[in-house]
């Protein structure tokens, strides 16, 4: 259940950031002042779109909150595999000072022979 609606919120999410998003507000929008422009009360249209306005706000900050917690999530596993990556390297660095070590000895004892 809980994939589910992660899944529906990150679509939503990904669907608010689109340009069909922006084409559907202003159409809503403008529709809203053809009502006003037709005849219907003034006030009541602009209290229905600013009660539109503002609960679209709060989800939008919400979700906005939620896209910022999963990509701090990713940042964090991120942060992890790079250091996992950087004690990789470190080892290795270590293993080739430890070969070139182990040929400068053995350039040393060919020398003496």
């Amino acid at each position: 259940m809980k994939n589910n609606l992660e899944n529906f919120a990150s679509k939503v999410t990904k669907w608010i950031g689109s340009i069909w998003s922006i084409i559907i507000h202003t159409l809503i929008f403008i529709l809203f002042f053809i009502l006003i422009y037709l005849g219907f009360n003034p006030e009541r249209v602009m209290l229905i779109l600013t009660t539109l306005v503002s609960l679209e706000a709060i989800y939008l900050a919400l979700f906005i909150q939620m896209t910022v917690n999963k990509h701090s999530e990713h940042i964090a596993d991120i942060a992890e595999d790079v250091d996992e990556i950087q004690e990789d390297i470190d080892d290795i660095q270590e293993d080739i000072e430890e070969l070139n070590e182990d040929e400068d000895e053995n350039e040393t004892v060919n020398l003496k022979n």
